[in-house]
């Protein structure tokens, strides 16, 4: 489970038009429909050719919670292409982006200042060009060690120094323990 992806994710699919297929039949032929035939969804979903046919005739309707899961998950992932495309292109070019975390955050700094990592919760608007950063990172197939890292940059340069008017001399943001972690467009 990827924390940041994952967060990413939802955040794109709020933006959805209409609702992704619910039942395991509608999702077996949205698939098949994609991926243009029933095996190419058997592997994707690794199950049997055969399983994927009886899904879609409505032969087998309730499949089990990891092949539902799995199910569900590659349905949002191809679901409105081109909804998601504008949701994200609009956040990097004009919109940004919302974080919403609860985590420990500190810094490097100076010696004298008080740096030490605490719990805050921070509900902080990124700009475009974080949430593009954070999006080409994404589709990159970057980790969520990476995205962390983004995301640290983007806290740093926003929150704690709000865009060059304070703490200057701020060398790095430790973003760890993440507890909650939300974005929005």
């Amino acid at each position: 489970m990827s924390l940041f992806g994952d967060g990413l994710d939802a955040a794109v699919q709020k933006s959805f038009t209409r609702p992704a297929p619910k039942s395991a039949g509608a999702q077996m032929r949205y698939l098949v429909k994609q991926l243009k035939g029933t095996k190419a969804v058997a592997q994707t979903l690794r199950v049997s050719q055969r399983t994927v046919e009886r899904y879609v005739k409505d032969q087998i309707k309730k499949p089990r919670p990891d092949l539902a899961a799995r199910l569900e998950r590659e349905v949002k992932k191809r679901w409105q292409p081109q909804i998601r495309a504008k949701a994200r292109q609009k956040a990097a070019s004009t919109g940004g982006i919302v974080i919403d975390t609860r985590a420990r955050m500190g810094y490097v700094a100076p010696i004298g200042s008080t740096d030490e990592d605490r719990i805050r919760h921070l509900t902080v608007a990124l700009p475009p060009v974080y949430a593009a950063r954070l999006f080409d990172a994404q589709e990159a197939g970057a980790g969520d060690a990476r995205l962390q890292e983004i995301a640290a940059e983007a806290l740093k340069e926003v929150y704690f120094q709000d865009g060059g008017r304070r703490a200057g001399s701020l060398e790095e943001v430790r973003f760890t323990d993440i507890e909650h972690l939300e974005f929005d467009l």
